[in-house]
């Protein structure tokens, strides 16, 4: 599932979640089924997140929290006790790993000749593009589009692409894709040279990231 808010595009679940603020416009697309759990919280129940949408890795905990709250449907009282310890808790502890955002994300673009860009680039990730390439599919000179990409990504054009190389290889991994399958999907001849990007990217060889999926 990909969310998109705010110019950025985040990939769950897998291991991970979304605390979105109340009425923040969000756009949905999925690649295949999933199965998702959601806890809503009435405005003024508990403090609102400091970002419109914060995305984080979930721990153990938290997911049976979540999964615990489903005791609790929209006509139940959340006030009696052991509801309200229970969604409290949980409140809680969603503030604090939302102060440790999760990276994988990327950005969406607001004009048409980044969001050409990104697309053309998206397309093409196991290929060795050249920047040259992705300006013409842009139809500007490579000097303006280093510009949008500074302008409105903060990043250049191979940082992005790295960020969704590696993305998509989470992606992959989730699907039970072989790493060396996936390395290839993502642009790399080589095995180590994968591994040792996934790893600065995530903190985790790719077989580790697996093996943390849920």
């Amino acid at each position: 599932m990909r969310l998109e808010t705010g110019g950025k595009t985040w990939v769950l679940p897998p291991s991970r979640a979304a605390w979105l603020a109340a009425n923040t416009q969000i756009g949905i697309s999925f690649k295949a089924p999933i199965t998702c759990c959601s806890v809503l919280f009435k405005l003024g129940e508990i403090p609102p997140p400091q970002a419109a949408c914060s995305v984080f890795d979930m721990t153990p905990l938290a997911r049976e929290m979540i999964l615990a709250c489903r005791a609790w449907g929209p006509e139940a009282d959340i006030h009696e006790p052991l509801a309200w310890q229970m969604f409290s808790a949980l409140a809680t502890l969603t503030q604090k790993l939302a102060k440790t955002p999760c990276n994988t994300w990327i950005p969406s673009g607001r004009s048409d000749t980044l969001k050409r860009a990104l697309a053309f680039t998206q397309a093409r990730l196991d290929m060795e593009l050249a920047f040259e390439e992705v300006a013409r599919a842009a139809h500007v000179s490579e000097r303006t589009l280093a510009r949008r990409f500074s302008e409105e990504t903060g990043m250049t054009w191979r940082q992005v692409q790295r960020k969704m190389r590696m993305i998509r290889a989470m992606e992959m991994l989730a699907e039970d894709a072989r790493v060396t399958e996936v390395a290839m999907a993502v642009g790399y001849g080589s095995l180590s040279a994968f591994n040792t990007a996934f790893k600065a990217f995530s903190g985790q060889s790719p077989t580790v990231f697996r093996r943390t999926l849920p």
